[in-house]
């Protein structure tokens, strides 16, 4: 058996890892697209194997660089069935559709300049009819439910606690009259998330593929999420009379800012200016999310108690058409903007940037995780002028973050979801989906738990299980 690595090794974006058996079936694990890289275009263009000898598909979560090439994989000849949870399979297919319409809009976007330039133009990876046509080779398996995908391999799925529908994935392999348990974590929550219940435990594995993205960090802000969010908005709104710009995913990130705005207006501190979700797809998600109470944690069904809608609080808005969001950018007026993408790579939020970034009253607002060479990445590392749309743009507004805004498990989760595993019956971990100096530092700590063989597989690496 083989594992090759194409996607989320040594770095964090483009999850795909291909498991090959001895008798020549292939199992891929995620199908993500690569986001914020100087080269994701590359990357994104080539899989580094033919997509028509890919037997099986297993979907960890989701999110963009875990499903977005999904579309393309079967435009390119795949035809096997693509197994994840029910919520997942929701989401993925809002989230395909959306990716592919707003690379199709990017796309007629940039080709104004490039047209006028004379280079070539831009075409997209998929269309919307590729998204729509993938959505026929999903197959639902409900967690905690073993389900055989072939007489040799049983996949499980448990919940990862990282998103809704977001699950590790254990595979029971057949081979040589011996089995053979490999877990891929897909991304892992954390314990004691906003919304979330936390990770599961999760059966005894040989061989597993871990998640490494906050693998050096602790989440550790000085106050809490909800303070933070007041604060900025105070000062940017009631203060200044500017305004608050927040990338973020339509998906898990912008529906963990609207619980916090929810609690704010609970407990009477919530300033009083225009609240706009400007993404179509966020307002989707948030009413799936509402469909899925059973994925809440405690915290949330005591406050639904009160509260019947934990999203939604006075002057909150979801923008729909491309016109209602082009008057934002029109309206001089306070107000708060949650738009995606979180990485301020693509969609909506990188017009309102580019429209808000010379202002010294605004602010721009990072949550989450930003590939360094992105737009977000950039603006986080205090660069004074960053490039949108091809166009230099000096950086006059405050630009903060609230670093504790993670859906990934910082390096105390991952070992407390690694604890349930006896280390001296783990033949390997692999880390993924992880910066490199990252990996480095939290494979010391894995060695530390009594992992003694840890591998951080580089793009494109084949290793064989023994």
């Amino acid at each position: 058996m083989h594992i090759t690595f194409h996607g989320a090794a040594r770095n964090v974006t483009g999850s795909k890892h291909l498991v090959q058996l001895n008798d020549g079936t292939n199992i891929l694990l995620d199908c993500g697209m690569f986001q914020g890289l100087d080269n994701a275009d590359d990357l994104n263009g080539h899989f580094g194997f033919r997509p028509d000898t890919v037997d099986y598909m297993i979907l960890s979560h989701a999110h963009i660089d875990h499903c977005g090439l999904i579309p393309r994989l079967v435009a390119e000849g795949f035809k096997g069935p693509i197994y994840c949870t029910p919520p997942t399979m929701n989401l993925a297919r809002i989230l395909m559709a959306d990716s592919a319409r707003i690379q199709t809009a990017d796309a007629e976007y940039a080709n104004k300049y490039r047209e006028r330039k004379g280079l070539e133009l831009e075409v997209p990876l998929y269309t919307e009819e590729d998204a729509t046509a993938a959505l026929n080779q999903f197959k639902v398996v409900e967690y905690n439910e073993e389900f055989e995908i072939s007489p040799r391999v049983k996949i499980l799925f448990t919940d990862a606690g990282h998103l809704l529908g977001s699950a590790a994935v254990h595979l029971n392999i057949l081979e040589d009259g011996k089995y053979t348990q490999l877990t891929f974590s897909g991304d892992v929550g954390r314990y004691g998330d906003m919304i979330l219940r936390s990770p599961e435990k999760f059966p005894q594995a040989d061989y597993i593929l871990l998640e490494s993205t906050y693998g050096d960090s602790l989440h550790k802000d000085l106050k809490p999420i909800e303070n933070a969010l007041h604060d900025i908005i105070h000062h940017t709104c009631m203060v200044r009379h500017g305004k608050v710009i927040i990338p973020a995913f339509s998906v898990g990130r912008t529906q963990e800012i609207l619980y916090a705005l929810n609690t704010l207006e609970l407990e009477g501190r919530l300033p009083d200016v225009p609240y706009y979700v400007d993404s179509p797809l966020a307002g989707q998600a948030t009413q799936i999310l509402k469909e899925h109470p059973e994925v809440y944690n405690s915290e949330v069904m005591k406050v639904m108690k009160v509260d019947a809608d934990p999203f939604s609080f006075k002057g909150l808005r979801f923008t729909q058409s491309t016109e209602e969001s082009i008057a934002l950018n029109n309206d001089p007026r306070p107000c708060v903007i949650i738009s995606s993408s979180g990485m301020a790579e693509a969609g909506r939020v990188r017009h309102h940037i580019r429209n808000n970034i010379d202002k010294e009253r605004n602010t721009i607002l990072i949550v989450g995780y930003c590939e360094p060479s992105s737009l977000g990445g950039h603006l986080l590392r205090g660069d004074k002028v960053v490039n949108i749309f091809h166009e230099e743009h000096k950086v006059n507004a405050d630009v903060r973050s609230i670093k504790s805004m993670s859906a990934h498990g910082d390096y105390e989760d991952l070992l407390k979801f690694m604890s349930c595993q006896d280390p001296k019956r783990v033949k390997k971990v692999f880390l993924v989906h992880g910066e490199y100096d990252v990996q480095q530092h939290f494979a010391r700590k894995l060695q530390d738990a009594g992992f003694a063989e840890v591998e951080i597989p580089a793009q494109h690496q084949k290793v064989e299980l023994r």
